[in-house]
């Protein structure tokens, strides 16, 4: 039964695997109907509301290249315990593992078994994209730009990665992923016993020889993070050089605005502001963190920017994964309780620019859609999101509705659900009128959602106010 005069609490968590440190939060959101009474019920979360925050800890590793997932597991069902929180009263969130935790060679097994274990809610794995995106949502950078008309960007420095967003507006501009983190070289006493592969090339243009087993001295470390706070510059500026290349993971910097304002998140970030306390996130691990922030805080190319101080430094990733990756469907949807929740389903956009021409384009949208997500036809189901659709008439409804179902013949298994997204309130309307003329195609119909070509989708269980949560991931695994 739809309770949509009254409000409506549901849980969220948070948790964040990263190549350092594990932490997990618990948040309580308030929904409401923000709409008049005259109006379509507009469901929203109106307030998030932090109710637990775990102590922070080193990673467990079984080694250097597979985590320790019973561990891991263990550690969260006590933090459920200490919250006095059962995993069944979870119904939306968000785990990511991050920088170079999410390498390890058991990194999809362990994102698998806490989506299983860790209770019925919805998982994120996180690409480096992603993870720059929620660590600028979690560090307040997206709301301080949503206020203003300058640049911003936030750089997320772990142990194994910085992972940088741009927002305008709070519009993402961008992103790029360095290697840079304070665990790309590690220590025993004085000892070198660990150095990442990633950056022993950059040492003969630098001028230092850091090898594992050997004593380092401060000042070759020091030139090395004050190189890497050079290549962070120039990354900022849009201005990698060549010699730059073994830093950069992935694309290069694909924003096209100067950038006025940085600001800092991630554990390396602790080392620059200390807003830590009694937690074992202080005392650091014998590696280049604390020096890398030396670097960043002393670099005269990044003292050319504004700086912006984050609302939380190392917690800044868990809590975006926990308040910030769930959005909220409409109340005018058409869901299958039966098929929820559903996860990791590709979104393939079609572009109807306000206009009813869409139809000859469906079917076409379709076969690309199994080129793209479904190459080797072993049935990988993906959505359809009907981008600036207009408010269509009844006839045109039913003229969508077959153009939809004709389509969705190309895929392997049609008989997996129609995964339909819209921006406008259609759903229930296209939904009601599939049921009716196609009863034995299974579908989900869900609006008031803006998602992009490329993006996944993790869909929760229906609400008690009829609507379902959603998070909308930039990268899966």
């Amino acid at each position: 039964m739809s309770l949509l005069s009254k409000d409506e609490h549901i849980i969220s968590v948070g948790i964040d695997i990263g190549t350092s440190t594990t932490k997990m939060v618990i948040s309580r959101f308030l929904l409401k109907n923000t709409a008049s009474l005259s109006r379509v019920p507009t469901i929203q979360i109106v307030n998030k509301e932090i109710v637990y925050q775990s102590h922070i800890v080193r990673t467990p590793l079984v080694s250097r290249t597979e985590i320790n997932m019973n561990a891991i597991e263990k550690w969260i069902l006590a933090q459920y315990q200490a919250a006095g929180i059962s995993p069944d009263d979870v119904q939306t969130g968000a785990t990511i593992i991050t920088g170079e935790a999410a390498t390890k060679a058991n990194a999809q097994e362990v994102i698998n078994h806490l989506s299983i274990r860790g209770g019925d809610f919805l998982v994120a794995t996180a690409g480096p994209d992603l993870e720059g995106i929620i660590a600028a949502k979690g560090s307040g950078l997206y709301d301080a730009s949503r206020k203003s008309d300058k640049v911003f960007a936030n750089i997320d420095i772990g142990g194994g990665t910085a992972n940088i967003a741009v927002y305008q507006y709070g519009k993402l501009l961008g992103t790029c992923t360095l290697h840079i983190g304070g665990k790309l070289i590690e220590f025993d006493m004085k000892k070198a016993n660990y150095v990442s592969n990633q950056i022993k090339p950059s040492f003969d243009l630098i001028g230092v020889h850091i090898y594992e087993g050997q004593e380092v001295s401060r000042d070759s470390v020091k030139r090395f993070t004050d190189y890497l706070a050079s290549v962070l510059a120039r990354a900022l500026a849009n201005q990698l050089e060549d010699s730059d290349q073994p830093f950069l993971l992935g694309h290069l910097p694909n924003w096209n605005k100067k950038i006025d304002v940085i600001s800092f998140s991630g554990g390396v970030s602790e080392c620059m502001y200390r807003y830590e306390k009694h937690t074992e996130a202080t005392a650091f691990y014998d590696d280049i963190g604390v020096i890398l922030a030396e670097s960043i805080l002393e670099s005269h190319e990044l003292a050319l920017y504004e700086w912006r101080k984050p609302d939380v430094t190392v917690r800044a990733t868990v809590i975006g994964a926990g308040t910030q990756t769930t959005d909220i469907s409409g109340a005018t949807i058409q869901v299958e309780s039966a098929l929820l929740p559903i996860k990791n389903i590709p979104v393939h956009r079609i572009e109807c620019n306000g206009n009813f021409n869409i139809l000859p384009r469906i079917k076409d949208a379709f076969k690309e859609g199994v080129r793209l997500y479904d190459p080797l036809y072993e049935g990988q189901n993906f959505s359809i999101y009907l981008a600036d659709i207009p408010i269509l008439r009844f006839r045109e409804i039913h003229q969508l509705v077959d153009a939809l179902v004709e389509g969705n013949r190309f895929k392997k298994n049609p008989s997996d659900p129609l995964i339909v997204v819209l921006e406008r309130d259609l759903a229930r309307a296209l939904g009601q009128s599939l049921q009716v003329k196609y009863p034995n195609q299974p579908c989900i119909f869900v609006d008031q959602i803006r998602v992009e070509h490329g993006d996944y989708l993790d869909i929760g269980k229906q609400l008690q106010s009829g609507v379902v949560p959603v998070v909308i991931k930039t990268l899966a695994f």
